[in-house]
């Protein structure tokens, strides 16, 4: 006997079918969009950024489009002077640097014929190779690195304009994804904006000291060894360090590492030294003051959230990750109810505890006589 199916499966397969196309068009539009998107994710990290400056002109009496140009006018400023203090001795040394890299060819291809019987191409035949693979990849694709450089240029400035959009129009932006809410969810909506933007805020500041330190003190060290380039790599150094998340530290200290043992083995091994004495000081003494009241993170929450956002998102997805998982954990703190700790070996002890270990232990109540 024949058995039809029920009524009802389909209108079910019909709805999952539509759910399934509509996932399948989402996707793809997030990955046609996913370029605007991280330009929206860049300029909203920005604007919270400098909206410290930016509110502490407007409670002066300041109207907020001209404080967020002049703070963001100021900023330009700051990167253009720093730029030229520094630009001709920096220039200079690049100069050096690319034409010291023939002779430091040489004297590497040496140095593994020499310690591994490896022989590399002489430096004009690695020329006229590389000249012409580059060559005839750069005649086919000029064209696409002109548009490239064009889509880049046109991607910089509407940065900059979304950032200036976003800070001079924060309160009315706040106010318009506000008014939809009831009060008490728009108290959430405020509060995670205000966290983000302390963390975010403590975030640039923090690094831009640490790079600061961190530069000045591998200058100093490379320009007393004699290193050649000590401007450009401290900077290359102290800038990489701190804003490449988790592995920044290594990639900023090779640079220096490297050229300093290409001069002298004893040089290097001293800059290696440096290096590493230099991130211990860093790590206990000058980060956790410096970032105890913006950045509270665990290192393997914050190793694991870097690795995650960097692969879905790029290099930006790394950058902003820090602050991104701060916000996240103090905004979790904030409405998450935390209970007392159960005594067990695999918690921490409290210091009541190691207190209380170090006394002698209070002499036991005496038993009362039972009544006869």
């Amino acid at each position: 006997m024949k058995t039809s199916p029920p009524p009802w499966l389909t209108k079910a397969a019909i709805k999952i079918a539509l759910v399934v196309m509509g996932a399948i068009l989402l996707w793809n539009a997030m990955g046609a969009l996913f370029p605007l998107l991280m330009v929206v994710m860049t300029a909203l990290f920005i604007s919270l950024a400098i909206e410290p400056p930016v509110d502490w002109l407007v409670r002066k009496g300041w109207k907020r489009g001209l404080a967020t140009g002049t703070v963001m006018l100021a900023l330009g400023l700051v990167v253009v002077g720093s730029t030229a203090a520094f630009g001709n001795m920096f220039v200079n040394q690049m100069i050096g640097l690319v034409e010291q890299i023939p002779e430091m060819y040489e004297q590497t291809a040496q140095w593994l014929a020499d310690r591994f019987g490896l022989d590399l191409p002489t430096q004009n035949d690695a020329l006229q190779q590389l000249a012409a693979t580059w060559g005839a990849q750069l005649a086919k694709n000029a064209w696409a690195v002109g548009t490239q450089v064009f889509a880049g240029l046109i991607s910089a400035l509407g940065l900059v304009l979304l950032v200036f959009y976003i800070s001079a129009q924060g309160p009315k932006l706040r106010a318009t994804i506000c008014s939809p809410l009831p009060p008490e969810h728009q108290r959430v909506v405020l509060r995670i904006w205000a966290t983000a933007q302390e963390k975010t805020a403590g975030y640039i500041s923090s690094r831009v000291i640490l790079a600061v330190i961190n530069s000045a003190a591998t200058f100093i060290c490379l320009t007393i060894l004699g290193v050649r380039y000590a401007l450009p790599l401290a900077l290359f150094c102290g800038v990489v360090s701190q804003f490449v998340p988790t592995v920044g530290t290594y990639i900023g200290g090779a640079g220096p590492v490297l050229f300093a043992l290409l001069e002298a083995p004893v040089k290097g091994l001293v800059v290696l030294i440096f290096i590493i004495a230099y991130q211990q000081i860093e790590n206990l003494v000058l980060a956790p003051k410096l970032t105890s009241k913006t950045m509270e993170i665990n290192p393997a929450v914050a190793f694991v959230s870097v690795i995650a956002l960097g692969t879905l998102m790029g290099p930006i997805g790394a950058l902003l990750s820090l602050p991104l998982v701060a916000t996240c954990q103090a905004v979790v703190s904030t409405y998450l109810h935390r209970y007392e700790l159960v005594e067990d070996v695999l918690l921490p002890r409290s210091k009541e505890d190691d207190e209380a270990d170090g006394e002698p232990e209070p002499p036991a109540p005496k038993a009362k006589a039972q009544a006869e």
